[in-house]
């Protein structure tokens, strides 16, 4: 689990603690047993102390959308390049995250989810995500078009069956033959149906919307243009208020613009930023495997090789954090919310976890200055730097 030391029983004191209710300069948190026991400003209780003077306390980053990182992808048959791959976030200062799988043909997919449900049902992992294979090619991005293939009933069983009800989100093309069945069937076995990698126009969108798809998986990536004259996937998603939209941070897939755009738009309640980061997080340059499709990392960014199609990214969650608001104009609050608040309640985590608050999980980032994790906090445990 990458943390030392066991819970800690310890009051961080000093710094500015983003909560729920705004932030607190010269705040304080007390952690007992794993738990934030109480937030508070001014003098901090008796008890063992830790200075966080001149440091911004946030909750731990969530991640809904991640491949991988360390140099470890997510779809590994071996079990520790998983947990090395979750390290590597949680590093970083994500303390809960979902494993993504990029498409894969049904049967080796349904393998791939067996193996990491064992990674969510010990606690390592908060689920699974499949992008993929229900995608439409026109939009493919870095899946290979070869294996994509409609959304039909006994797939989609097939999948569930093998996540054992650790499958939390399913993406889909809405074009698609059967891709309003697969949302009602998803939504009815407690899966978050999103849409995502689409060329659909915004009337076939609206009736997956209307079925329960309620995520927009990275807004303006792999979708139709927004165009004046038909909205298409990114109109549909962004304005209505039952979709929550992805947006992948990193200003290599959006303009700053389009992340305040969109962020302003969508609202702290629907706005989640994620990394869609693969292996090549927090490692640096050179050539990857996603999915089976060769990709090369230049500078930091990854592309299908021989091409330009941008193949995830090498995004962390602190650095989501830091361009929302150095880069990107949200507010401290904003950005708490974005990667965090947010996300935990779009994963029925929001009584547990995802803000600073008495009762919930000590998961926890300390930011120096400049907004990079000092110290990391999960479940009340320091973790390994």
């Amino acid at each position: 689990m990458s943390t030392w030391g066991g819970p800690v029983d310890v009051t961080l004191a000093g710094g500015r603690i983003v909560t729920p209710d705004g932030v607190l300069e010269q705040g304080w948190i007390s952690v007992r047993e794993g738990r934030i026991q109480a937030v508070g400003a001014g003098v901090p209780p008796d008890g063992p102390t830790h200075d966080v003077s001149g440091n911004t306390v946030v909750p731990g980053f969530i991640d809904i959308h991640c491949h991988g990182g360390g140099g470890h992808a997510f779809t590994s048959s071996d079990p520790e390049r998983v947990r090395k791959a979750a390290a590597a976030h949680r590093r970083h200062g994500t303390t809960t995250q979902i494993a993504s799988l990029v498409s894969r043909p049904i049967p080796e997919l349904a393998d791939q989810v067996s193996a990491l449900a064992e990674f969510v049902q010990d606690g390592l992992l908060a689920g699974i995500h499949l992008e993929g294979p229900f995608l439409s090619a026109a939009r493919c991005g870095a899946h290979d078009p070869a294996i994509l293939c409609p959304p039909d009933q006994a797939s989609v069983t097939k999948l569930l069956d093998a996540g054992k009800g650790t499958i939390r989100m399913v993406t889909i093309a809405p074009e698609l033959e059967g891709a309003v069945a697969a949302v009602h069937q998803l939504v009815d076995n407690g899966v978050l149906a999103a849409i995502g990698h689409t060329d659909a126009t915004e009337a076939q969108v609206r009736p997956a919307v209307d079925a329960g798809a309620s995520v927009a998986t990275h807004l303006f990536n792999g979708m139709r243009p927004l165009h004046h004259r038909e909205p298409g996937p990114i109109g549909a998603l962004l304005d209505d208020e039952r979709v929550t939209v992805e947006l992948i941070c990193d200003l290599v897939h959006l303009h700053p613009t389009a992340v305040r755009l969109a962020a302003h738009h969508a609202g702290v309640g629907r706005t989640v930023l994620i990394t869609d980061a693969i292996a090549a997080a927090g490692v640096g340059d050179g050539v990857y495997d996603v999915g089976g499709l060769e990709v090369r990392v230049v500078d930091g960014v990854p592309t299908l090789a021989g091409g330009a199609a941008l193949a995830g990214s090498t995004l962390t969650m602190d650095m989501a954090f830091r361009n929302a608001v150095n880069s990107c104009g949200l507010s401290l609050s904003e950005a708490v919310h974005a990667t965090a608040t947010r996300p935990a309640t779009l994963l029925g985590l929001g009584e547990e976890t995802g803000q600073l608050r008495a009762g919930f999980a000590a998961d926890l980032v300390v930011l120096d200055a400049e907004l990079k994790p000092r110290e990391v906090l999960s479940k009340g445990e320091w973790v390994k730097s």
